[in-house]
């Protein structure tokens, strides 16, 4: 039923603050951009995907990806792009224009466009008829207030699918901190969280909208762990065997 691993042992959960930290350190100290990380994250993601809601079998069904302005919709799109190369029919949904997407994750777009691979708008959505899979790469860790307008109704419409719903990083909607909804929220069917998993993915209001919970490797150095800035502990063979592992819940933030 599990393809990953279960990890069993505690380790630690981060904050927002924190995790910007990470980000930061992974680009300006250690020389890890942007594009390996994300292309890390929407490896994962697709992995996961393909192996607990595709069967091993993407050919032929049909995957929603929708997908934010920022890195988060970057990692969506190069999962989206992965299951295209893998024989899934994939349909893009953006929360905004093309023309307003960041760098990193324009450049994902231009590749899927290049394939071929359809774009539509939330106003689009409701003719799509019973995808196998929705994924969730609206909104990230860093979550500004409620989510409104076509962000929104991404995710509206998300929630009204019966197909499951795949969060990356965290359920878009959810504050990476602290657990809550300040507005609508993704109800996800599982959620890949990325380098360390955010406190608010524990909290008791979040397990409703987080499902089950898989940690993903996106190459982050134990060194940037141990910074004087963070002063993290990571066990050495988190990802010693495997990507990708499952996380039980809940496991106390430190």
């Amino acid at each position: 039923m599990y393809p990953f691993p279960l990890y069993s042992y505690t380790i630690p959960a981060i904050t927002v603050e924190q995790m910007i930290l990470v980000d930061d350190l992974m680009i300006n100290q250690y020389q890890i951009s942007l594009i390996q990380m994300m292309e890390n994250a929407g490896r994962s993601l697709a992995l996961t995907a393909n192996m607990l809601f595709l069967q091993g079998n993407p050919a032929g069904k049909t995957v929603v990806v929708l997908a934010g302005t920022g890195g988060n919709g970057g990692g969506a799109l190069t999962c989206g792009r992965r299951l295209h190369n893998w024989g899934a029919h994939v349909i893009i949904a953006l929360s905004r224009p093309q023309s307003e997407l960041k760098n990193a994750p324009r450049l994902q777009m231009e590749i899927l466009r290049s394939l071929g691979v359809p774009v539509i708008s939330s106003e689009d959505l409701p003719n799509i008829a019973s995808p196998n899979l929705v994924i969730d790469g609206v909104i990230g860790y860093n979550l500004k207030g409620a989510s409104s307008g076509a962000a929104a109704a991404l995710i509206q419409w998300a929630n009204s699918q019966t197909a499951p719903v795949l969060a990356l990083d965290i359920p878009s909607g959810l504050d990476g901190s602290n657990g809550k909804t300040p507005g609508i929220s993704i109800r996800a069917t599982a959620t890949v969280t990325l380098a360390l998993p955010k406190q608010g993915l524990y909290a008791a209001t979040a397990q409703d909208h987080v499902g089950d919970l898989y940690l993903a490797d996106i190459s982050v150095p134990p060194e940037l762990y141990a910074h004087p800035s963070l002063g993290l502990q990571i066990p050495a063979d988190l990802f010693a065997h495997s990507d990708i592992v499952r996380l039980r819940f809940p496991i106390a933030p430190k």
